[in-house]
């Protein structure tokens, strides 16, 4: 079906979208995105209305889209271009910002990163971060940059994972755990070990965890595993054991 999408002409597609049962027509959104055609891409644009359709058939494209393997920076743009100046239903926002990210960070993969669309997606994470006032938005725009895991955005991950409120502070750790071990810096290790230590204020047991599994799973020093055993001493049972468990894997 995906590769006669492929050779399909842009009103072909239009019109079976148009023409589907409703029960058939999120499998048919998807094949077309899978099928990445200049003609299907066309035609998704044209039959999907941001304001109109159900949020059922919008997440089956935008959920589509964020897992496409390979991804086209034609399949960024048309997210993009749907997203933009809408007033939109805040869990169809918010599943378009993360699959934003995805996208970018895939392409990035591809050796796209100099693509327009990529650079106007990353701008739209980051302008949409430096605006965000309420904490939800905060971790939608953190979680796309997980997503992407673009290195020139490690700075302002570790800003909010030291500095942000517990829920912020859980999703830019988890954002940098992201990133492949030759990225996990002295730096990025300096700040982790001051998140565990709770040398700048005191951190939920979940932030704590998540940065001690960071240094432990990225070329640990001695000396870090040592302090985190230390430390398992003054912890509840339950994080304790969870910390050893680890170490004991590190070592095996």
């Amino acid at each position: 079906f995906i590769q006669m999408l492929r050779s399909a002409k842009k009103r072909d597609v239009l019109e079976l979208l148009r023409r589907a049962p409703e029960e058939m027509c999120p499998f048919i959104v998807e094949a077309a995105v899978a099928a990445q055609s200049v003609a299907s891409l066309a035609a998704l644009s044209d039959f999907l209305d941001f304001s109109k359709e159900p949020k059922s058939l919008l997440e089956k494209f935008l959920y589509a889209a964020a897992f496409s393997p390979r991804p086209s920076g034609e399949l960024l743009r048309l997210v993009l271009d749907k997203l933009a100046g809408k007033q939109l239903a805040p869990e169809i926002w918010e599943t378009g910002i993360v699959a934003v990210g995805s996208l970018v960070g895939k392409l990035c993969q591809q050796k796209l990163c100099g693509l327009q669309e990529v650079e106007r997606g990353v701008e739209t994470i980051l302008r949409g971060l430096r605006g965000a006032e309420e904490e939800p938005e905060v971790v939608t725009y953190l979680l796309a940059l997980g997503n992407a895991a673009l290195p020139e955005t490690i700075p302002l991950l570790l800003g909010h994972a030291e500095e942000g409120p517990t829920a912020v502070t859980t999703t830019a750790i988890s954002a940098l755990r992201q990133f492949p071990a030759q990225h996990i810096s002295s730096k990025v290790k300096r700040a982790m070990r001051r998140i565990f230590h709770e040398k700048k204020k005191s951190y939920e047991k979940t932030c704590r965890l998540a940065a001690a599994e960071i240094l432990l799973d990225n070329q640990p020093l001695p000396m870090d595993v040592i302090n985190i055993l230390l430390a398992t001493k003054e912890m509840e049972t339950e994080m304790a054991t969870l910390l050893l468990l680890k170490v004991q894997n590190s070592l095996h």
